[in-house]
Protein backbone atom coordinates (compact mmCIF):
# COMPACT_ATOMS: atom_id res chain seq x y z
CA UNK A 1 0.00 0.00 0.00
CA UNK A 2 3.00 2.51 0.97
CA UNK A 3 4.21 1.86 -3.29
CA UNK A 4 0.58 2.69 -4.49
CA UNK A 5 0.05 5.72 -2.18
CA UNK A 6 3.80 7.05 -3.28
CA UNK A 7 3.17 6.31 -6.87
CA UNK A 8 -0.46 7.85 -6.64
CA UNK A 9 1.15 11.10 -4.69
CA UNK A 10 3.63 11.59 -7.16
CA UNK A 11 1.34 11.66 -10.01
CA UNK A 12 -0.11 14.21 -8.00
CA UNK A 13 2.78 16.03 -7.70
CA UNK A 14 2.91 15.88 -11.50
CA UNK A 15 -0.34 17.08 -12.46
CA UNK A 16 0.23 19.95 -9.95
CA UNK A 17 3.48 20.69 -11.56
CA UNK A 18 1.34 20.45 -14.81
CA UNK A 19 -1.32 23.55 -13.80
CA UNK A 20 1.78 25.64 -11.81
CA UNK A 21 3.78 26.07 -15.61
CA UNK A 22 0.80 25.77 -17.76
CA UNK A 23 0.54 29.72 -17.18
CA UNK A 24 4.35 29.59 -18.38
CA UNK A 25 3.81 28.09 -21.72
CA UNK A 26 5.67 29.56 -24.59
CA UNK A 27 2.83 28.96 -27.22
CA UNK A 28 0.33 30.98 -25.55
CA UNK A 29 2.23 34.02 -24.37
CA UNK A 30 5.58 33.83 -25.28
CA UNK A 31 6.49 37.18 -28.12
CA UNK A 32 6.90 35.84 -30.95
CA UNK A 33 11.06 36.68 -32.31
CA UNK A 34 10.48 34.96 -35.96
CA UNK A 35 7.89 34.42 -38.19
CA UNK A 36 7.85 30.85 -37.60
CA UNK A 37 7.04 31.80 -33.59
CA UNK A 38 3.72 33.43 -34.05
CA UNK A 39 1.97 29.69 -35.50
CA UNK A 40 0.01 29.18 -32.94
CA UNK A 41 -1.71 25.11 -31.87
CA UNK A 42 -4.45 24.66 -34.16
CA UNK A 43 -6.74 23.50 -31.37
CA UNK A 44 -8.47 25.97 -29.08
CA UNK A 45 -6.86 26.13 -25.27
CA UNK A 46 -8.71 26.30 -22.64
CA UNK A 47 -8.86 29.30 -20.23
CA UNK A 48 -9.01 27.62 -16.94
CA UNK A 49 -6.78 25.55 -15.61
CA UNK A 50 -8.95 24.06 -13.26
CA UNK A 51 -9.36 20.84 -14.67
CA UNK A 52 -5.81 20.14 -13.19
CA UNK A 53 -7.10 20.70 -9.68
CA UNK A 54 -10.36 18.50 -10.14
CA UNK A 55 -8.53 15.64 -12.28
CA UNK A 56 -6.23 15.92 -8.65
CA UNK A 57 -8.99 16.01 -6.41
CA UNK A 58 -10.91 13.24 -8.39
CA UNK A 59 -8.02 10.95 -7.81
CA UNK A 60 -7.70 11.32 -4.16
CA UNK A 61 -11.67 10.80 -3.64
CA UNK A 62 -11.21 7.97 -5.95
CA UNK A 63 -8.36 6.52 -3.42
CA UNK A 64 -10.43 7.21 -0.24
CA UNK A 65 -13.60 5.30 -1.63
CA UNK A 66 -10.97 2.11 -2.73
CA UNK A 67 -9.60 2.11 0.92
CA UNK A 68 -12.52 2.59 2.71
CA UNK A 69 -14.32 -0.10 0.20
CA UNK A 70 -11.13 -2.44 1.44
CA UNK A 71 -11.54 -2.06 4.96
CA UNK A 72 -8.34 -3.03 6.14
CA UNK A 73 -7.48 -2.38 9.79
CA UNK A 74 -4.46 0.00 9.13
CA UNK A 75 -5.11 1.62 6.31
CA UNK A 76 -2.60 4.30 6.37
CA UNK A 77 0.01 6.18 8.02
CA UNK A 78 1.21 9.43 8.31
CA UNK A 79 5.21 9.81 9.23
CA UNK A 80 5.10 13.68 10.64
CA UNK A 81 9.07 13.14 11.95
CA UNK A 82 8.24 14.16 15.00
CA UNK A 83 4.67 12.59 15.13
CA UNK A 84 2.87 9.30 13.34
CA UNK A 85 -0.56 9.36 12.23
CA UNK A 86 -2.68 6.13 11.93
CA UNK A 87 -5.84 6.92 10.08
CA UNK A 88 -7.99 2.64 10.75
CA UNK A 89 -10.55 1.82 8.64
CA UNK A 90 -11.56 -1.19 11.01
CA UNK A 91 -14.84 -2.66 11.97
CA UNK A 92 -15.34 0.08 14.29
CA UNK A 93 -15.18 2.75 12.05
CA UNK A 94 -17.40 1.40 9.18
CA UNK A 95 -19.85 3.73 7.73
CA UNK A 96 -19.50 7.18 7.22
CA UNK A 97 -16.88 7.34 9.84
CA UNK A 98 -14.50 4.91 7.79
CA UNK A 99 -14.60 6.79 4.33
CA UNK A 100 -14.32 10.21 6.53
CA UNK A 101 -10.90 8.68 7.89
CA UNK A 102 -9.77 7.48 4.71
CA UNK A 103 -10.94 10.88 3.39
CA UNK A 104 -8.24 12.92 5.26
CA UNK A 105 -6.26 10.17 4.45
CA UNK A 106 -6.07 11.03 1.10
CA UNK A 107 -5.86 14.35 1.33
CA UNK A 108 -3.44 14.39 4.03
CA UNK A 109 -0.85 12.20 2.01
CA UNK A 110 -0.87 13.82 -1.02
CA UNK A 111 -0.53 17.32 1.41
CA UNK A 112 2.33 16.23 2.86
CA UNK A 113 4.52 15.12 -0.29
CA UNK A 114 3.31 18.56 -1.91
CA UNK A 115 4.67 19.92 1.27
CA UNK A 116 7.96 18.11 1.36
CA UNK A 117 8.56 18.99 -2.47
CA UNK A 118 7.94 22.48 -1.62
CA UNK A 119 10.66 22.69 1.04
CA UNK A 120 12.86 21.42 -1.41
CA UNK A 121 12.40 23.90 -3.81
CA UNK A 122 12.26 26.94 -1.17
CA UNK A 123 15.63 25.34 -0.15
CA UNK A 124 16.92 25.75 -3.94
CA UNK A 125 15.26 28.96 -4.08
CA UNK A 126 17.69 30.07 -1.26
CA UNK A 127 20.63 29.15 -2.72
CA UNK A 128 19.74 30.86 -5.71
CA UNK A 129 21.64 28.85 -8.85
CA UNK A 130 22.01 29.96 -12.62
CA UNK A 131 19.43 29.70 -14.83
CA UNK A 132 17.99 28.19 -16.74
CA UNK A 133 17.57 25.44 -13.99
CA UNK A 134 16.67 28.29 -11.37
CA UNK A 135 13.97 28.94 -13.94
CA UNK A 136 12.60 25.77 -13.27
CA UNK A 137 12.44 26.04 -9.52
CA UNK A 138 10.64 29.56 -9.66
CA UNK A 139 7.70 28.23 -12.05
CA UNK A 140 6.29 26.06 -8.77
CA UNK A 141 7.16 29.30 -6.08
CA UNK A 142 5.76 31.88 -7.97
CA UNK A 143 6.39 35.18 -6.83
CA UNK A 144 7.94 33.76 -3.41
CA UNK A 145 10.65 33.11 -5.26
CA UNK A 146 11.41 36.62 -5.40
CA UNK A 147 10.67 37.33 -1.63
CA UNK A 148 13.54 38.59 0.46
CA UNK A 149 15.98 35.58 1.80
CA UNK A 150 15.34 36.15 5.57
CA UNK A 151 11.54 35.69 4.69
CA UNK A 152 11.75 32.65 2.74
CA UNK A 153 13.69 31.13 5.55
CA UNK A 154 11.15 31.53 7.88
CA UNK A 155 8.33 29.82 5.50
CA UNK A 156 8.91 26.42 7.20
CA UNK A 157 8.91 27.18 10.44
CA UNK A 158 5.83 29.64 9.82
CA UNK A 159 3.89 27.56 7.33
CA UNK A 160 4.39 24.09 8.69
CA UNK A 161 3.68 25.33 12.52
CA UNK A 162 0.20 26.76 10.92
CA UNK A 163 -0.74 24.19 9.37
CA UNK A 164 -0.38 21.21 12.30
CA UNK A 165 -2.16 24.09 14.49
CA UNK A 166 -5.50 24.44 12.50
CA UNK A 167 -4.68 19.97 11.54
CA UNK A 168 -4.33 19.25 15.09
CA UNK A 169 -7.65 21.07 16.12
CA UNK A 170 -9.73 19.22 12.96
CA UNK A 171 -8.38 16.04 13.93
CA UNK A 172 -8.79 16.20 17.27
CA UNK A 173 -12.26 16.80 16.32
CA UNK A 174 -12.52 13.82 14.73
CA UNK A 175 -11.64 11.66 17.71
CA UNK A 176 -8.35 11.05 15.63
CA UNK A 177 -5.99 13.16 18.17
CA UNK A 178 -6.47 13.07 22.03
CA UNK A 179 -7.70 16.50 23.85
CA UNK A 180 -4.84 18.62 25.01
CA UNK A 181 -4.08 22.28 26.12
CA UNK A 182 -3.79 25.27 23.70
CA UNK A 183 -0.39 25.76 25.44
CA UNK A 184 0.75 21.89 24.48
CA UNK A 185 -1.08 22.87 21.11
CA UNK A 186 1.40 25.92 20.46
CA UNK A 187 4.31 24.11 21.96
CA UNK A 188 3.78 20.84 19.56
CA UNK A 189 2.98 23.38 16.54
CA UNK A 190 6.40 25.14 16.78
CA UNK A 191 8.63 21.99 17.06
CA UNK A 192 6.80 20.23 13.91
CA UNK A 193 7.74 23.66 12.39
CA UNK A 194 11.48 23.30 13.33
CA UNK A 195 11.69 20.21 12.66
CA UNK A 196 10.21 20.70 8.75
CA UNK A 197 14.00 22.36 8.27
CA UNK A 198 15.24 18.63 8.79
CA UNK A 199 13.51 17.77 5.41
CA UNK A 200 16.53 19.93 3.93
CA UNK A 201 19.04 17.58 4.85
CA UNK A 202 18.00 15.57 1.43
CA UNK A 203 18.79 17.76 -1.26
CA UNK A 204 21.76 18.82 0.70
CA UNK A 205 23.19 15.88 0.87
CA UNK A 206 22.21 14.97 -2.57
CA UNK A 207 23.94 18.13 -4.08
CA UNK A 208 26.88 18.13 -2.28
CA UNK A 209 27.75 14.00 -3.21
CA UNK A 210 26.66 14.80 -7.18
CA UNK A 211 29.05 17.61 -6.75
CA UNK A 212 31.75 15.23 -5.69
CA UNK A 213 31.30 12.63 -8.37
CA UNK A 214 31.19 15.51 -10.72
CA UNK A 215 34.97 17.09 -9.94
CA UNK A 216 36.15 13.50 -10.97
CA UNK A 217 34.17 11.80 -13.61
CA UNK A 218 32.94 14.48 -16.83
CA UNK A 219 29.62 14.25 -17.62
CA UNK A 220 29.45 17.04 -20.10
CA UNK A 221 28.63 20.46 -20.10
CA UNK A 222 24.62 20.54 -19.15
CA UNK A 223 23.14 22.90 -17.72
CA UNK A 224 22.14 20.73 -14.51
CA UNK A 225 25.93 19.95 -13.18
CA UNK A 226 26.31 23.71 -13.45
CA UNK A 227 23.84 24.34 -11.36
CA UNK A 228 24.73 21.29 -8.83
CA UNK A 229 28.59 23.02 -9.00
CA UNK A 230 27.16 26.38 -8.61
CA UNK A 231 24.55 25.76 -6.03
CA UNK A 232 27.77 23.00 -4.03
CA UNK A 233 30.38 25.85 -3.94
CA UNK A 234 28.00 28.01 -2.51
CA UNK A 235 27.29 25.75 0.37
CA UNK A 236 30.53 25.01 0.61
CA UNK A 237 31.85 28.47 1.19
CA UNK A 238 32.17 28.70 4.57
CA UNK A 239 35.14 25.72 4.44
CA UNK A 240 36.99 27.58 1.94
CA UNK A 241 39.84 28.45 4.48
CA UNK A 242 40.52 24.75 5.90
CA UNK A 243 42.91 22.39 4.52
CA UNK A 244 40.60 20.05 3.03
CA UNK A 245 42.45 19.28 -0.37
CA UNK A 246 45.11 16.61 -0.32
CA UNK A 247 46.98 17.31 -3.62
CA UNK A 248 43.98 16.49 -6.22
CA UNK A 249 41.78 15.13 -3.64
CA UNK A 250 39.47 17.60 -2.01
CA UNK A 251 37.61 16.07 0.41
CA UNK A 252 35.39 19.72 1.11
CA UNK A 253 31.70 17.73 -0.50
CA UNK A 254 32.69 14.80 1.79
CA UNK A 255 32.55 16.55 5.34
CA UNK A 256 30.36 19.52 4.19
CA UNK A 257 27.98 16.55 3.72
CA UNK A 258 29.10 15.10 7.09
CA UNK A 259 28.33 17.98 9.04
CA UNK A 260 24.75 18.40 7.22
CA UNK A 261 23.64 14.88 8.30
CA UNK A 262 25.49 15.54 11.67
CA UNK A 263 24.03 18.87 12.40
CA UNK A 264 20.49 16.94 11.08
CA UNK A 265 20.88 14.31 13.76
CA UNK A 266 21.79 16.47 16.62
CA UNK A 267 18.45 19.24 15.53
CA UNK A 268 16.60 16.02 15.48
CA UNK A 269 18.16 14.51 19.02
CA UNK A 270 16.76 18.40 20.28
CA UNK A 271 13.59 18.49 19.00
CA UNK A 272 12.90 15.21 21.02
CA UNK A 273 14.65 16.76 23.94
CA UNK A 274 12.91 19.98 24.38
CA UNK A 275 9.40 17.93 24.34
CA UNK A 276 10.44 15.94 26.93
CA UNK A 277 8.13 16.30 29.45
CA UNK A 278 8.11 15.75 33.98
CA UNK A 279 5.83 12.87 33.93
CA UNK A 280 5.24 9.66 32.30
CA UNK A 281 2.90 9.65 29.36
CA UNK A 282 1.58 6.15 30.51
CA UNK A 283 -1.14 7.53 32.97
CA UNK A 284 -2.21 10.14 29.72
CA UNK A 285 -2.38 6.60 27.63
CA UNK A 286 -4.65 4.66 29.73
CA UNK A 287 -7.98 4.99 29.94
CA UNK A 288 -8.75 5.94 25.95
CA UNK A 289 -9.12 2.57 24.07
CA UNK A 290 -12.22 1.14 23.65
CA UNK A 291 -14.82 4.02 24.72
CA UNK A 292 -17.01 4.94 22.42
CA UNK A 293 -19.23 8.71 21.75
CA UNK A 294 -22.58 9.33 21.32
CA UNK A 295 -22.37 7.80 17.27
CA UNK A 296 -21.00 4.42 18.79
CA UNK A 297 -17.47 5.37 17.12
CA UNK A 298 -14.30 3.89 19.07
CA UNK A 299 -11.60 5.44 20.31
CA UNK A 300 -9.06 3.43 19.05
CA UNK A 301 -7.24 6.09 16.96
CA UNK A 302 -7.07 8.07 19.13
CA UNK A 303 -5.37 5.59 21.39
CA UNK A 304 -3.16 4.88 19.00
CA UNK A 305 -2.44 8.40 17.64
CA UNK A 306 -1.72 8.99 21.08
CA UNK A 307 0.42 6.58 22.41
CA UNK A 308 2.31 7.03 19.73
CA UNK A 309 3.22 10.46 19.56
CA UNK A 310 4.08 10.07 23.43
CA UNK A 311 6.43 7.44 22.65
CA UNK A 312 8.14 9.15 20.05
CA UNK A 313 7.96 12.84 22.04
CA UNK A 314 8.58 11.18 25.56
CA UNK A 315 10.16 7.73 25.66
CA UNK A 316 12.52 8.18 22.50
CA UNK A 317 15.50 8.62 24.50
CA UNK A 318 14.83 6.92 27.91
CA UNK A 319 17.10 4.23 28.83
CA UNK A 320 18.88 5.49 25.15
CA UNK A 321 16.57 3.35 23.28
CA UNK A 322 12.91 3.44 21.63
CA UNK A 323 9.94 2.01 23.53
CA UNK A 324 8.00 1.30 20.39
CA UNK A 325 7.94 -2.41 21.69
CA UNK A 326 5.60 -1.05 25.01
CA UNK A 327 2.79 -0.93 22.26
Amino acid sequence: MLIVDFILNLAGLLIWLGWRSKRFDPLIKGRPATLMGTLRPASTKPRHRWHLLALIGGMLLLRALIYWGMGLEKSGKLNLGLVVLYFSNSLHWRGWAGFEHMLIYSFSSFGLMLGVFYLWILLLSLLSGPMPIHGLVAIPLGRVDGWPRWIKAALPLVGTGIVWLLGSWCLNWLHLLPEISVASRLKQSLLIGLSSYLQWVYPLGAILILHLVNSYVYFGSHPGWRYVTATAETLLRPLEKLPLRVGRVDFAPLVGAGLVFLAAHFAELGLNRLYYPASSPSAAVSGHAGQFDGNGRTHANVAVNQQLTAVQFHEFFRNGQPQAEAL
